[in-house]
């Protein structure tokens, strides 16, 4: 049966003399992916066989699968009698797949075909993509231009560089136009529809594919590679204040900025921040332009005030115009009526101004008890070495006694014996100056003085 109608289909083939229900039908598909390819039939054929084949379906082997048969290998097929239309869906396709097919419907004589022509292209897009830069906590738009005659169609956004599965997996489209932090707005004027996201995240970094349908060929894309940085300050410090005391911070900005408004606002994010000028009279704000900053101060400072400050001068907090500071608040004890300055890092100072310089004490209760065993330690030792140094003292005074008795009686026997010695010492004194006397009274020749002489006047002299 197959052979004759191949035959037949041969010979129609060469004459032109195919019965189709439509014209030829396009197929576009992604390598590695799947295709869907759908044919009609008329009325009054709901019943009959529907296959595909390739080539010229001239043997058995180009019949790739049939409804009576529906799923086979890598294909299956469908069909919706109430619409007319069968489909056959091919997966895992390759290069090779792509090229010419028929769908057929089976009837007597010649069967009833349709051409078909899958064109098949690699699974990524695109020769050029578009980079958009933005910061964690921002609002960032993408733009996606399309053709005039597209104004009509679908337009949607999808995560990857995977044309196949985008729509299917469209993160907005333009029929739902808002999603979350996802919002589609259609400029058909322009040809251009934008997708706005709401509080950027790192994790939002990646690919985009705009995505433009159409019904007859693949949908039309462009690339978009978006890079979402951490948002952070061009300045951070951390700082301590005096509960109770006037604080002053000074926070620059650009010479631009001279005519925006300053503010210094309180929050864990800038998202949630409370600016606290507006808010509360005990801060006070002024604008020195001549130097391109702004001081603010605060009259005194409270326990609450401790936590996260932003100063800037721009309200749609572009990177670099603001200052991050972290303050503590401290319980201080005064040491000294010296105001004192603080300066906080960076090629600008943002300076903190305390009308007096503290030190704190906080004593733990281990370390206290550590202290009082060491000081006990010390009194002990202190009171030892007392008792051993009066000790001392008073054997020292007891020697000193016994050497005063001892001194006492040897001065008793020493007196004794001057005396002793002095009586006999006087009695040879007065013999010596009677010799002394009977050596003449003429004036003594001085160059034959003999020593004795000079003795004996000596004597003389001392026992007068």
């Amino acid at each position: 049966m197959w052979s004759f109608q191949n035959l037949l289909f041969t010979i129609c083939v060469a004459l032109r003399c195919l019965i189709s229900a439509v014209g030829l039908i396009h197929v576009t598909g992604y390598v590695g992916r799947e295709v869907k390819v759908s044919c009609s039939y008329y009325e009054g054929y709901e019943s009959y066989e529907k296959y595909l084949c390739k080539n010229n379906c001239g043997s058995n082997n180009d019949v790739l699968i049939t409804t009576s048969n529906p799923v086979k290998n890598k294909y299956r097929i469908n069909d919706d009698k109430t619409a007319r239309i069968f489909t056959t869906t091919i997966s895992g396709l390759h290069s090779v797949d792509a090229g010419k097919y028929w769908c057929g419907v089976t009837r007597t004589g010649i069967d009833i075909y349709t051409e078909v022509e899958l064109k098949l292209l690699q699974d990524s897009c695109c020769d050029t993509v578009t980079k958009v830069q933005s910061y964690e906590g921002y609002s960032e738009s993408v733009s996606c231009p399309y053709e005039s005659q597209y104004q009509n169609n679908l337009k949607y956004i999808c995560r990857g560089n995977q044309p196949s599965t985008c729509l299917q997996q469209a993160l907005i489209t333009s029929d739902t136009k808002q999603n979350a932090r996802f919002r589609l707005d259609d400029d058909k004027v322009l040809g251009t529809f934008t997708v706005n996201i709401n509080g950027l995240t790192k994790s939002d970094s990646g690919s985009y594919l705009c995505g433009v349908q159409r019904n007859s060929d693949l949908d039309v894309f462009s690339a978009v590679e978006l890079k979402v940085k951490e948002w952070c300050c061009v300045k951070s410090t951390k700082i301590n204040g005096t509960v109770g005391h006037p604080l002053t911070l000074q926070c620059p900005y650009p010479p631009q900025h001279r005519e925006n408004k300053k503010f210094l606002c309180k929050g864990d994010h800038r998202n949630k921040c409370t600016d606290m000028v507006a808010s509360q009279s005990r801060f006070a704000l002024q604008d020195k332009g001549s130097s391109s900053s702004f001081s603010v101060m605060f009259t005194k400072l409270e326990e609450a005030d401790a936590g996260t400050y932003w100063c800037g001068s721009d309200s749609q907090w572009s990177p670099g115009n603001y200052t991050r500071i972290q303050l503590s608040v401290v319980f201080l004890q005064h040491t000294s009526t010296v105001p004192s300055t603080v300066e906080m890092p960076g090629k600008t100072s943002t300076q903190i101004t305390d009308a007096g310089h503290y030190v704190g004490y906080t004593v733990p209760p281990l370390l206290l008890l550590l202290l009082m065993c060491v000081f006990a330690v010390i009194v002990y030792k202190c009171k030892h070495q007392k008792a051993k140094d009066d000790e001392t003292v008073m054997s020292r005074n007891a020697q000193n006694e016994d050497a005063l008795e001892e001194v006492a009686e040897n001065n008793i026997y020493e007196s004794q014996e001057v005396v002793i010695y002095s009586n006999t010492e006087t009695s040879e004194l007065q013999s010596a100056g009677n010799d002394c006397e009977d050596l003449g009274e003429d004036e003594p020749d001085l160059e034959n003085v003999t020593t004795e002489e000079i003795y004996c006047n000596g004597n003389s002299h001392n026992a007068n």
